[in-house]
């Protein structure tokens, strides 16, 4: 199955409201999320975990055929405690960004809660 696509919330003007966020049900857990057209150093993110137990999100590290020149640093790997919120990013193009430009996530088996994904503006 395909990544879910998730489109980050922009951070650029005086006054943004604060996202929902997307849920993190079993089919973002089984399938993982995508952000299209990422640029990893001004993206961050916004996990909450209601799972009664910590859990895993994972930032992928690029494919062997991308532009991700450190990929061989490996997978990150950062836990969110239950009932907690974790703030994640920005991160690096050159570990991350996957062909195509894009930045994959997943979770680990049983977590549920939200994700959002912020894009920082140059400007700030």
């Amino acid at each position: 199955m395909p990544r879910t696509a998730l489109t980050p919330t922009s951070l650029g003007g005086p006054d943004v409201a604060d996202p929902t966020g997307t849920a993190i049900d079993s089919t973002l857990v089984t399938n993982g999320v995508v952000i299209n057209a990422a640029d990893p150093s001004r993206t961050m993110l916004r996990v909450a975990n209601s799972a009664g137990s910590t859990k895993k999100i994972t930032i992928r590290a690029g494919g062997k055929d991308g532009p991700a020149w450190m990929r061989s640093q490996g997978d990150a790997e950062v836990s969110v405690a239950a009932s907690g919120t974790r703030w994640i990013g920005p991160f690096s193009e050159a570990r991350y960004l996957q062909h195509g430009g894009k930045l994959n996530l997943d979770f680990e088996s049983g977590f549920t809660g939200t994700i959002t994904a912020f894009k920082i503006a140059r400007n700030l």
